[in-house]
């Protein structure tokens, strides 16, 4: 059991980091925890959403681009470390992107997992976070790849036999879905309502919402943190329009408010549950005691 705390998280795209769980990694590193970033594509597929980014220079360096917005999004959330795992993105399915042999879709398994549990081994995070098994909502053929390599790699990487040539072994203690709570679009949609904006929830999103029933076991409260979403969503220049509604309708005086925590479902742990059923507010509830012996 290793004294330093270490945080992993496993994204698809870059920006996917934006998005996903960014202020629970800004509190930790600002705790001191060692936080590491793997992407596993370079986005090469991503649409430019922000007009005054779609020119001929940036089509041009597309995934040249997208690192350094990557980069620099990493660097505001407080990652301690960014690793590529090299793969290209693998676009919709049923794309041509899609059928690419250097795809992360079409990466062989063991090939993928292999890269990840180097990582892994290599960094020796207590806590994993990825995407969650059910992707019904948006079945990105990255995203689903992502979830698997992820769970695969966790085991794997404790164990001596699987993947020999990539270092000393190391098991990871507890494994994560990052979540995006119907509480949460309910509460965003009802405070558009309340100030007398558009709201960009429509009947088709609220409907999304109410088929998300899955329970959120671990709660980190970022309300001091709210923030670093919005920073780090807009150093993609290139994916996220400044003046999107869905991300910054809101005011942020209003929008750190609403909501403030980050939620996830715990999938795996070697340090024991939550027995009698209280959300959990510490990713590495359980862990820190062992990291003080």
């Amino acid at each position: 059991m290793s004294t330093r705390l270490c945080l992993l998280t496993v994204h698809a795209h870059p920006d996917d980091e934006a998005s996903k769980g960014p202020a629970t990694v800004a509190r930790y590193h600002d705790e001191g925890i060692h936080a590491v970033l793997v992407c596993c594509t370079g986005g090469e597929e991503g649409d430019i959403l922000n007009p005054a980014m779609d020119t001929p220079e940036v089509r041009a360096d597309l995934a040249g681009v997208r690192l350094r917005e990557l980069e620099t999004s990493a660097s505001l959330i407080g990652y301690d470390e960014l690793v590529m795992l090299g793969y290209r993105d693998s676009g919709m399915k049923d794309t041509p992107a899609n059928a690419r042999p250097d795809c992360f879709a079409q990466a062989p398994l063991d090939e993928a997992v292999g890269k990840l549990v180097e990582v892994i081994r290599r960094v020796r995070p207590q806590v994993i976070v990825t995407y969650e098994d059910d992707q019904q909502g948006y079945p990105h053929p990255d995203h689903l790849r992502d979830h698997e390599i992820s769970v695969a790699a966790f085991d794997a990487a404790g164990d001596p036999s699987a993947f020999p040539e990539t270092g000393e072994v190391f098991q990871p203690l507890k494994l994560y879905y990052v979540g995006w709570s119907a509480a949460r679009v309910i509460a965003m949609h009802e405070k558009f309502i309340e100030l007398g904006l558009e709201s960009p929830f429509d009947d088709g999103w609220r409907e999304r919402a109410s088929k998300m029933t899955r329970i959120y076991t671990t709660a980190v409260d970022i309300s001091d943190y709210a923030d670093v979403r919005r920073e780090a969503l807009l150093a993609h220049a290139t994916q996220v329009d400044p003046t999107s509604p869905f991300w910054f309708g809101l005011p942020p005086e209003v929008a750190r408010t609403i909501h403030p925590v980050d939620e996830y479902i715990l999938a795996r742990s070697l340090v024991g549950t939550n027995g009698d059923g209280a959300v959990e507010d510490d990713l590495f509830a359980g862990v820190r005691d062992l990291a003080a012996r």
